[in-house]
């Protein structure tokens, strides 16, 4: 698997924050965050603020560029709005290419650390667009480009062909964590069997119900830390990277101060069925 760059711990994810972007990708990197996830897809992130942070803590000195983690990722034209980063009727292998040089500029950076397809075009299998586009995307990487390549929003039968199909196989895989779902044992399972590494998101806001449980709350009292701590304590445990879009400076430090506790055996397991109990 292609890497040249350093597996992140703790992501800081900048989607819906619209004006706030830039100011609240600045918090972020002063509370220590050094991974920063994006998408080129107006609709619902604003790279470009991303991207005026990361260059304003750089000329602040605070951070090199060496030190961080950018995510960023091309978004098929059913999930942007009007304002495009790209031609749409141009073909997929160049919507990726223009996609990408957008990216980079509003990055501010000639390199991007993980590019990660937003999601198949298809809800079962894939298209022979997610074909022309993985395509695109790995020639991203031999370019030296990009440092991984990944899939997001992505069923464990569409990674599964993926991995069989692609020169390439993602490094990354980022969907949304149900409790429900095993926190999406399926997805994490074809992750651990081909050496991907699992990105979480909405560990929270996805489990709402299961988070107030008295077994939750009893965890997080024994330890001391608050249930978001736990949570994302316990996705490490198991081998996933968070992901938090916190608006809270406070939050922000607990959130990162999960990597300074540990939960036992007993409790990872109570978590993992936390929906069965």
């Amino acid at each position: 698997m292609d890497q040249t760059h350093s597996i992140p711990r703790f992501i800081y994810g900048t989607a819906w924050k619209e004006e706030q972007t830039r100011p609240l990708t600045e918090l972020a990197l002063e509370q220590g965050f050094r991974a920063i996830d994006t998408a080129n897809q107006r609709k619902h992130y604003f790279e470009a603020g991303v991207g005026e942070a990361i260059a304003a803590k750089i000329d602040e000195g605070l951070v090199t560029r060496d030190e961080l983690f950018i995510q960023t990722k091309f978004t098929y034209l059913a999930g942007q709005d009007h304002r495009l980063p790209y031609d749409p009727d141009a073909s997929f292998t160049e919507q990726v290419e223009q996609s990408f040089a957008s990216s980079l500029e509003h990055l501010q950076t000639d390199h991007i650390d993980s590019y990660v397809l937003h999601g198949p075009s298809t809800r079962d299998g894939l298209a022979d667009a997610d074909r022309e586009v993985w395509r695109a995307m790995e020639r991203l990487l031999d370019d030296g480009r990009v440092g991984a390549i990944g899939a997001s929003n992505i069923s464990a039968e569409q990674l599964e062909e993926l991995v069989d199909w692609a020169e390439h196989p993602p490094t990354y895989v980022q969907n949304r964590c149900f409790a429900r779902t095993g926190w999406d044992l399926k997805v994490r399972l074809v992750c651990e069997a081909h050496g991907i590494h699992y990105q979480g998101f909405s560990l929270l806001t996805a489990n709402r119900k299961e988070l107030e449980t008295p077994p939750m709350q009893d965890i997080a009292q024994r330890h001391e830390r608050t249930v978001a701590q736990v949570v994302f304590r316990f996705a490490m445990q198991v081998g996933m990277l968070p992901l938090t879009g916190t608006s809270s400076e406070q939050h922000m430090r607990e959130d990162l101060a999960a990597l300074d506790f540990e939960l036992t055996p007993d409790e990872v397991d109570t978590i993992e069925r936390i929906a069965l109990l």
